[in-house]
């Protein structure tokens, strides 16, 4: 189906936690491949699998060694074929992760081209001559900490790392490199996968100059956990030379109709930049990390949407409220006294009816929350860098709970991660077919927005005050109008030219044209005349 990504729900599937059918206590492709026909029942459209490829796990699989092979901790690529005939045998489509900023430091071409200045693969990576004082060429930072520039003895110089000093940069002014990508694309595109996900798709380029960044310009009264944030990023990444690198990617895309989404790995702009990724003949979408902090507020959440389809009225957004690397959203807006399950139910209804596309992050249709971890349970290594603040990513990528047993359903072994009480409570045997379950809440919206006009109208945004959002999708017949009060304390408003609620609505009852919206309630309500809402 031409342009099936457009509007379509993506649910992300961490590998390693996921499902273990080895018995190694780590999640692995057979186990996916099991586990699919809960995520068609579910009635999400696609997958999107984070990095299942060769490496030494310094990163947990976002510092590749061979981008055209599986790691064994994983399975085989006979496995991943199984995963592809699965998927699009139950109607899945199926989006995996290519991590191509950066490679292991274990990959053959680092290797090679830190062995002298004048080799082949030389040129493959960010080399630069250190300062007159033996210091490093710029002041840039690692996301991980420190500088993002590291010595190397071999070849006298120091080498360019946004993440780990085990994730060096590759090299992408040279056109070698970028050949070399689209042929990692090929490979996977020609086993049957139907797109990508671009990890950190504004980081391929840096400034040749290798110009100092200059302070964030937004003050800051004091200094932040991760001093990355301290920085604003102008010469280290954000290149236009990108939106070059995404076109010659978007003509490969094109030959095999193969979807695309970018990460934007941005705090600055972000919501702009994600059109600009996005405008035509570049990604078909692109997400960043906005709506994945602390703010739950219609002004915030309106700002954003409108913001971007304003702003990019050619591009296209796909929304999320949580992945790997971000606290669990529940665990992050549950502090206003809400209940887990009300907002749980809400935040999915919310995004669900968001225009453009959606990924959901395992679990989340659990209701699930955040994992308290003790420092000696941590592998992330940004996790362990900034201990114990900034929370680290473990916490969220702890296994998928299926059922009540021991070690939760996941595997037949202790997990890699712990799966604690208060995230064992929240299992998939325990609310499939119960009514008012988040699982079923979710099931319900998803099939709501499949339905009718929140996949394909337009949105309009109603000036009500906080703490309610409303918004409009569509016009004239199947009209949609969206209402959800963003707080635990009730509110009333008066309503003409609606229908009484409809779909998987919660909490709100309407009466004589008033509507009463309990606790985080979620009201859809058909327009059926003049549209009139007042509070």
């Amino acid at each position: 189906m031409q342009d099936w990504w457009r509007g379509a729900v993506t649910y992300q599937v961490y590998p390693r936690s996921f499902q273990d059918d080895s018995g190694d206590g780590i999640g692995d492709l057979p186990g996916i491949t099991r586990r699919l026909p809960y995520l068609a029942d579910l009635g999400v459209e696609a997958v999107w699998l984070s990095p299942f490829f060769r490496s030494p796990m310094k990163d947990m699989g976002y510092d590749v060694s061979d981008y055209c092979d599986v790691d064994p901790v994983f399975g085989t690529l006979d496995d991943f074929d199984a995963v592809v005939a699965r998927a699009h045998g139950l109607g899945l489509k199926v989006i995996i992760d290519q991590v191509l900023s950066h490679t292991s430091d274990q990959h053959p071409a680092f290797a090679e081209s830190r062995a002298s200045r004048d080799n082949p693969k030389a040129d493959w990576y960010v080399w630069a001559d250190p300062r007159p004082d033996g210091s490093p060429p710029s002041n840039w930072l690692s996301v991980f900490g420190g500088s993002a520039w590291a010595w190397d003895a071999r070849r006298k110089q120091y080498y360019l790392h946004n993440f780990l000093t085990s994730q060096p940069d590759l090299n992408y002014h040279n056109p070698e490199v970028q050949d070399w990508a689209l042929g990692n694309l090929r490979f996977w595109l020609d086993r049957g996968v139907d797109g990508f996900r671009f990890d950190t798709v504004n980081y391929f380029f840096h400034d040749l100059q290798f110009r100092d960044n200059p302070a964030d310009y937004r003050v800051k009264t004091e200094a932040e956990g991760n001093p990355y944030g301290m920085q604003y990023h102008l010469f280290d990444k954000n290149q236009p030379e990108n939106l070059d690198w995404m076109e010659r990617i978007r003509v490969v895309l094109d030959e095999y109709g193969a979807a695309s989404v970018g990460e934007m790995g941005e705090s600055h702009h972000a919501i702009r930049m994600m059109g600009e990724y996005t405008a035509p003949g570049r990604l078909h979408q692109c997400y960043s990390f906005e709506l994945m902090g602390y703010d739950y507020s219609a002004e915030f959440f309106r700002s954003r949407v409108e913001g971007f389809f304003s702003g990019a009225p050619d591009g296209w957004p796909m929304w999320a409220f949580s992945n790997h690397d971000v606290v669990r959203h529940v665990s992050r807006w549950a502090k206003n006294g809400a209940s887990q399950e009300d907002l749980a139910k809400q935040a999915g209804s919310l995004l669900l009816a968001f225009e453009g596309s959606i990924c959901l992050w395992q679990g989340e249709e659990l209701g699930q929350t955040d994992t308290e971890l003790a420092f000696e349970d941590l592998t992330d290594p940004q996790g362990i860098a900034f201990w114990p603040e900034p929370v680290g990513r473990d916490n969220t990528r702890t296994p998928m709970v299926w059922d009540g047993s021991d070690f939760a359903g996941f595997s037949t072994a202790r997990p890699w991660l712990p799966v604690k009480p208060e995230q064992a409570a929240r299992h998939v045997e325990g609310q499939a077919g119960a009514q008012g379950s988040v699982l079923e809440h979710y099931r319900a919206m998803l099939a709501f927005r499949k339905s009718g006009v929140l996949r394909t109208g337009r949105t309009r945004f109603l000036d009500l005050g906080e703490p309610v959002l409303a918004f409009q999708r569509g016009e004239g017949d199947g009209a949609l109008l969206c209402l959800f009060n963003l707080s635990p304390i009730a509110r009333v408003l008066t309503l003409d030219g609606v229908g009484p609620p409809v779909g998987p609505s919660q909490h709100a009852v309407l009466e004589d044209g008033r509507l009463r919206l309990g606790p985080n309630a979620v009201a859809f309500l058909p327009v059926t005349g003049a549209l009139r809402v007042t509070d």
